[in-house]
């Protein structure tokens, strides 16, 4: 076999090696600081409304920008999954509760799911279409709260800021037979929390969550008061919450930062008025 023979087998094997070797680190399996290059978080919300969803089309796009990490929504239909699916991994965060509503949950679940950031507060409204301000309720009125116990409280907290009724210091969800003061002896029907709007007709007013205030036609011109934004409404913070134990992951944490920015703020402000208010900087 001669010299030069014996040169183009040894180039022709050092080619094959070398092709091999390009094909294996280019399709061949990834070191694993690769694999976790690919940072997926699923986010559950209860939404399918064109502003939540141009809000969250914005934390997805700054997550991904600033901190690499693909946000990916499932829409939820109901109140009772995202919970579930947060605490038996089916999805990594929720954002869809305040954190009166996921206290009541771990309560009833045995825990599981925990609070990782602010996102919004929605403050509710007490209207009627008989007195056009607080001061002009007169002695005896009736006024319609939900029955549920959430809602219930709340309601009563906003009865309590309107300087109508005392509620005991220290009751996280008081009922109307824990009011202590109530000097304009006011009578407080509890309905189902849909039905507040509807019978703002026979009564004198009636505290009626967002959801349900505008199907019953009450805006601006029926409100006469507004839940403030202090302590008493920390309770009702919406939050980003996530399973038990991964609070602190990096990625989380970084979908928590991408909707806390001045551009969700804006976006807030366009799509929902003083309906709601972005939370995570006001201090309670």
């Amino acid at each position: 076999m001669s010299k030069k023979r014996n040169r183009n087998i040894i180039i022709g094997v050092i080619v094959a090696i070398i092709v091999v070797a390009i094909g294996w680190f280019s399709f061949g399996p990834k070191p694993n600081n690769q694999k976790s290059s690919n940072h997926v978080v699923t986010v559950g919300i209860v939404s399918e409304t064109k502003p939540k969803q141009d809000i969250w089309k914005h934390v997805a796009a700054t997550a991904k920008k600033k901190y690499g990490v693909t946000v990916k929504i499932k829409n939820f239909t109901d109140y009772t999954q995202p919970n579930k699916a947060v605490k038996n991994g089916d999805i990594d965060l929720n954002a869809f509760q305040h954190y009166a509503f996921l206290d009541a949950w771990n309560k009833s679940n045995h825990g599981g799911v925990v609070a990782i950031g602010r996102t919004e507060i929605n403050p509710i409204r007490l209207y009627s279409k008989k007195y056009h301000k607080l001061s002009d309720l007169p002695d005896g009125a009736t006024i319609a709260v939900p029955n549920d116990a959430s809602n219930e409280s709340r309601a009563l907290f906003v009865l309590k800021n309107a300087g109508l009724i005392t509620l005991p210091k220290g009751k996280k969800l008081p009922t109307v037979a824990d009011i202590v003061k109530n000097p304009k002896k006011l009578k407080v029907k509890e309905v189902a929390a849909d039905q507040c709007g509807r019978v703002i007709d026979s009564v004198d007013a009636a505290v009626v969550n967002n959801d349900f205030a505008r199907p019953a036609g009450l805006g601006k011109k029926q409100t006469i008061f507004i839940e403030p934004v202090n302590k008493d409404s920390l309770k009702w913070v919406n939050i980003i919450c996530a399973r038990k134990g991964e609070e602190k992951k990096k990625d989380y944490l970084a979908v928590v930062k991408a909707y806390q920015t001045e551009e969700t703020k804006r976006l807030d402000k366009k799509y929902y008025g003083d309906m709601q208010k972005t939370a995570w900087d006001i201090k309670f």
